[in-house]
């Protein structure tokens, strides 16, 4: 039971955390106003709490390998609450950028020790945990909007506060959890960060050579999503809700995702995950009728959503008590930076004048290409398992 109450916390904690990398997209227009910025300078905004996401993640692994997990967790979450409350007072843009970058740095500490930290609780149901957790974040990411617009009734700086507060008391309550929970010690075992993670190297090479690619062209894919949409013949009201209801499938995708990497074969049912997206992708490609594309944006959501926790579960319920800590940050670094590069990519190619159903279809091509060499070798016996 006391394990319970620290996993309520985290999912808790986690949802704050990705409300915080998410929260500046809905509050463009208003940043806009408030500060008499150009639309460039506000998507650096944006930019800047991803960026943020990414940095402190090898330096964590490291910090991991001389503290015990749940006080990385902890100290993710002092962080949101400080950051959150000054980038709340900010009076210039610049103070605003600062905090968001710093409401990324938390989220990024937070992912890296909590996501392992996670694993060594529960050890017998890793994928299951892990998708519940995932599916606690995604909450976030559908929440969002609704709660800016609820909060622009008052101030806008409200939804950052809420933030912060509730950081301060989610924060408490796990660290209270955490002092009355006999907590796993296996991570005593991990103190080589350098060599821990190349003694792991062909898992870390594989999860990126299965998930990096899906996630680099979901990156790109969901940022565009509107303008996709809209590239259809679709209102700007109407795209904005498929872009929800691509989030929202996310929610049972991570829990359902996770369950099943309980319970089939890692790799295979990996590859099989991103075989189903590139296929739905493409489809998605040749579907006009608003149907097809409300059938097609829940199925894309839901089958790449299945991905994270999937992939998760691969490294963690893998890797071994003396590694898993190191090697998992450089997956995260990796990982993060690869697909961050998703939606310049896509930027690029759009404003040199190809469509979105080009650009998105010969995606689809490649990464099935992929899937198939990948499945061959793995047939072969090379890809770690």
């Amino acid at each position: 039971m006391s394990r319970a109450r620290v996993f309520a916390s985290l999912c808790g904690l986690v949802f704050l955390l990705n409300l915080a990398r998410i929260v500046f997209a809905p509050l463009l227009d208003v940043i806009i106003a408030e500060f008499s910025v150009g639309e460039g300078t506000a998507g650096l905004l944006v930019t800047l709490a991803w960026v943020g996401s990414a940095s402190p993640r090898l330096p964590t692994g490291w910090l991991l390998t001389k503290v015990p997990r749940h006080r990385v967790v902890i100290g993710s979450g002092t962080i949101l609450t400080v950051a959150s409350g000054f980038a709340a007072t900010a009076a210039t843009v610049r103070h605003l950028m600062v905090g968001a970058f710093l409401m990324g740095i938390a989220s990024g500490v937070y992912f890296v020790s909590a996501n392992p930290f996670l694993s060594e609780l529960f050890p017998d149901r890793v994928g299951r945990v892990m998708g519940t957790h995932g599916a606690a974040s995604q909450i976030a990411a559908v929440v969002a909007a609704p709660l800016v617009t609820l909060t622009l009734v008052v101030d806008w700086r409200l939804s950052l506060w809420a933030i912060a507060v509730g950081g301060a008391a989610v924060t408490v309550y796990t660290w209270v959890a955490a002092r009355k929970t006999e907590l796993p010690r296996t991570n005593e075992e991990d103190r080589t960060f350098v060599a821990s993670a190349l003694s792991e190297w062909r898992l870390i090479v594989t999860a990126i050579a299965i998930a990096g690619a899906a996630s680099f062209v979901w990156q790109g894919v969901f940022n565009f999503y509107e303008l996709y949409m809209q590239s259809k013949g679709l209102s700007g009201r109407v795209s904005g809700l498929l872009l929800s209801l691509v989030f929202a499938a996310g929610i049972p995708a991570f829990y359902v995702g996770g369950d099943l990497a309980d319970r089939l074969p890692r790799v295979p049912y990996m590859l099989g995950i991103v075989g189903l997206f590139s296929i739905s992708l493409f489809v998605l490609t040749v579907v006009d009728g608003l149907i097809g594309l409300v059938v097609l944006s829940v199925t894309v959501g839901f089958v790449v959503h299945a991905l994270f926790p999937a992939t998760d579960t691969f490294l963690l319920d893998t890797l071994p008590d003396s590694t898993r800590g190191s090697a998992y940050a450089v997956f995260s670094s990796v990982w993060m930076l690869t697909q961050s590069l998703g939606s310049f990519a896509l930027g690029l190619l759009v404003e040199a004048g190809y469509t979105y159903d080009s650009v998105f279809r010969t995606a689809a091509v490649i990464l099935g290409v992929t899937v198939v060499g990948l499945t061959l070798v793995d047939h072969t016996g090379r890809l770690p398992s």
